[in-house]
Formats: structure tokens, sequence, C-alpha cells
């Protein structure tokens, strides 16, 4: 759909217009001086398509007074209103957390900003971070996003998940809530069991108009609150949906998630974060929440992740001597959230990582990137979607593509030169990627390596977004 440097995307689908779609990215700007100096400048812009993906137009969201904005994420209610969260950098202020709604299917936005990053990186400071957002009725929406707090020198003092809520189409909002609680089974920073060292937040609504989110939380963040040292747990929580605040939870779908650098779950990059076999680029553990359309309980619930519990343990930390095996795990509630059946790997041969889930009325649907395959190939990095009858685990496999991405190697943006056999590995290709029912079928979107970027007198791997309507 476009090339450039794009990655983390997000597409949504209109209820009422099954042709209608709305998609977004972090679209990367780049500006070369005189002197040859490249400044690069990062914007979240609406994609609009209103035939299926046959033609897109590309609306500016006038996010006024922000140099920057990142972490898109949208959402359409049942009346075709469309959502747009994204983080807002202004200068070297904090970012703030910004919603955009538009009545006209995407092609005029009204921007609301609905918290505030505070202080700064010398001192204490609060950094809001990723928001994501379901929509439902006429004018309802809820944001969730992470809360860090930071001492002095950048050190983590706690980052629990909060919310907000809007009830007139996102001009007025809720003051942030604390929706990630305590259970005895979390590890604080601020208190024994508090769960505050959060991060992969995630939040759908039912028919019936149940909004249940999820997160993982750790028992050791790195100082900087970077990634994850240790193993994760996986919870739930119930909001209520006229406050957006916590009315049930956490509980727990999974008690142990296979994502430790401390347990040596997966090999570690040349930036300290957690990366597959022969790579760089930087892992994070994120999935996401989605409801049933066809449960009239509004009771039924899937959620999806990835972990590296299927390789060889423990894992080198050394990308170039590790072997991962990294695969999409899966769980539901029939109840709400109160109870989760018990993960299932969907087992397929070599990497599958940023998983997104969308139920399209009749099965469910999870896309996933594939790779890499073996070692000191370029075969690497197909996109997958995998679906499942309606109440069953068991999964079927289709490709959005068969053409290849090679992030190990001869990448343009964000490159890194580790290893001799593989240079140019890249270090950043997003952290999640999207997809959406469209009537009986599902749209995926990711980040796509084929394209050739070019710069001064060189040309490497590109980040395109991409998407592809699947039966």
């Amino acid at each position: 759909m476009d090339v450039g440097i794009h990655n983390e995307e997000a597409i949504a689908v209109d209820p009422t217009d099954p042709a209608h779609w709305v998609a977004s990215a972090n679209d990367y700007q780049l500006k070369v001086s005189n002197g040859g100096q490249v400044a690069a400048y990062v914007f979240s812009r609406a994609k609009v398509t209103f035939d299926a993906g046959a033609t897109w137009t590309t609306h500016p969201v006038p996010f006024k007074g922000y140099t920057g904005t990142g972490d898109p994420s949208i959402a359409f209610d049942d009346e075709g209103n469309v959502y747009f969260a994204t983080l807002g950098n202004a200068g070297s202020n904090l970012p703030d957390v910004l919603v955009a709604h538009s009545t006209d299917g995407g092609r005029h936005w009204t921007q609301v900003r609905t918290a505030a990053g505070k202080g700064s990186f010398y001192s204490t400071s609060v950094f809001p971070d990723h928001p994501t957002l379901t929509a439902w009725g006429d004018g309802n929406v809820i944001v969730t996003w992470i809360r860090y707090v930071f001492g002095p020198h950048v050190i983590i003092r706690t980052a629990p998940m909060v919310a907000q809520a809007s009830h007139d189409g996102g001009a007025s909002w809720t003051a942030p809530a604390n929706i990630s609680g305590s259970d005895p089974t979390c590890v604080g920073l601020t208190s024994a069991h508090a769960c505050d060292q959060t991060w992969g937040n995630a939040i759908a609504v039912s028919p019936s108009g149940e909004v249940l989110a999820t997160f993982y939380d750790t028992y050791e963040y790195t100082p900087d609150g970077a990634t994850n040292l240790g193993r994760t747990k996986h919870y739930s929580v119930m909001l209520d949906p006229s406050t957006g605040t916590l009315a049930d939870g956490p509980n727990l779908p999974d008690r142990e998630a296979y994502d430790g650098i401390n347990e040596g779950d997966f090999p570690v990059s040349v930036d300290g974060r957690q990366t597959l076999q022969d790579s760089e680029f930087r892992l994070l553990m994120q999935g996401n929440i989605t409801a049933d359309p066809t449960d009239t309980s509004g009771n039924h619930f899937a959620v999806v992740w990835f972990d590296d519990r299927n390789a060889a343990a423990p894992v080198p930390a050394d990308p170039y001597a590790a072997v991962t095996n990294s695969d999409v795990i899966v769980s539901q509630t029939w109840d709400g959230g109160a109870t989760w059946s018990s993960p299932t790997a969907i087992a397929l041969p070599n990497d599958q990582f940023m998983p997104w889930a969308a139920y399209d009325g009749v099965s469910f649907a999870s896309g996933s990137s594939t790779g890499p395959t073996t070692r000191r190939t370029t075969s690497t990095g197909t996109r997958s979607r995998q679906r499942h009858r309606r109440g069953s685990l068991s999964f079927t496999r289709a490709e959005a593509t068969s053409v290849l991405s090679d992030p190990t190697q001869g990448n343009a943006w964000f490159a890194v030169n580790v290893d001799p056999d593989l240079p140019r590995a890249s270090r950043f290709i997003g952290d999640y990627s999207g997809i959406a029912a469209a009537g009986g079928d599902v749209v995926a979107s990711w980040t796509d390596l084929r394209d050739q970027a070019c710069l001064f007198s060189g040309c490497a791997a590109g980040q395109g977004q991409y998407v592809a309507r699947m039966p």
C-alpha cells in the first residue's frame, strides 16, 4: 500500500460498510539538509479506502502543536464513526495521548488530548505509551495505555495500565484510571502485589457491551523499562463501560509466558532486547484480545500473544548461536474473563511473531509474521493467517503473501553490522501489526521489506505498509 519507512500498522473496517477501511502506521518522512544530514519526522496519517483496498487516499490528521506522532490504533463504533489514537511528541517534552475522531469516514478529523506526559527525563516523569482503543454504539470509546513513571536518570518506578472513556464521540474524556490493579501473583514496584510492571495492553468490546482489557506483567523490568528481564504473566480485566474503571480482575489466562531474558527464553539483540535467531530486531510479546460478534451473551473472547516455549532451552543469548521456535499462543474465555482455557500454541515450523487477532463472525483469524527459517539464508518473513472455527482451537493456515522479507540482512533502515555473514540487520521493524474482519473475510496489514529504498548512492530493503484481504 505504501513504500518508505512504515511500521506498527493499525487497520479497522467500518461495520456499516465492509468495503470502507482505515489504516495507519508510523510514517517516517526524511529531510536532507544542505550538509547531507538526514532528519526523520514521524507522523501517523489516516489511509482510507472505500473500495476494499483497490484505491487509497492518505488524509492528514491535524495533530497541531506536535512535532511527531506514533503508535497508532484505530477503531470504528457501530455507527461508522472512526477513532484514531496515537502518541504526540512536542519538542523535548514527554509524549501526550491523543485521540482524533472522524464522522465522515476518515476524511476530516478532530483531535483531543486525553492525557499529558509530565516532567522530564532528568527528574520524575510520566511517560504515556502505546495507546490502544475500542469503540461501540454511537460515540462510545475507551482508550488504554501504559503509564510509565520514571525517577531521575530514567529509572522505572511504576508502569500500570490505565484507561479513559468517552461517550460523546471523543469530545471529552474521563480522567486516567489504573485498571491493572493488584493480584497475589504480581510482583509490584509500588506495593508487594501491585500489577504495575505491565505492557502489551489491548482492549475489546463484545456485542452486549462487555469490555475486557488484557496486559502482561513481569517480575523484573530493565531499569529503564525498555523490556522485561523476567518472564511475564498475562492477565485480563473487566472494565465498567460507563467509566472505563476496573470492574473485575485481574484474571490469569496464562500463568507463565516463555519470554524472559533471565530464563534464557530468547536471544538478546545489540540493544539488549529479545530477538530471534540470526536477527537484531527487537521483540515485544505484544498481542491482542478480540470479542466474538456472534455470541449474544457477550462473554466469549479470545487472546493471542507469542513466546518461545517450544525452543530447546536455554536459548543462547547470542542470536547467531541461537535456534528459536517462537509460536503464537491462544486462549479463550466463555464467561467474560473469569476463567480462561489452557494456552494453546499454534505449533508451526520456524518462528511466528507479532500476532493480531479478529473474529469475522464465523471463525477466528490471527495474523503473524514467519521467519527466520534456516541459518545463513534469506528465507525470512512471510505473512500468514491462521483461522479456526468458532470455539475451536484447531487452526488452518494460509499465506497473505509468498514474497519474502528479510530483516536479518540488507536493510536500509535501523541497520547494524554484527555478523559479517548477515550485514545491515535491521534493529527495528515495529512492535505490532494489524488485522480486522471485513464481511466474511479478514484484512491484514504488516511491515513488508520487499521494496528497495534508495538514499544518496545506495539502495537496500525499505519498510513498506502492505495490506491483503483474505477469505
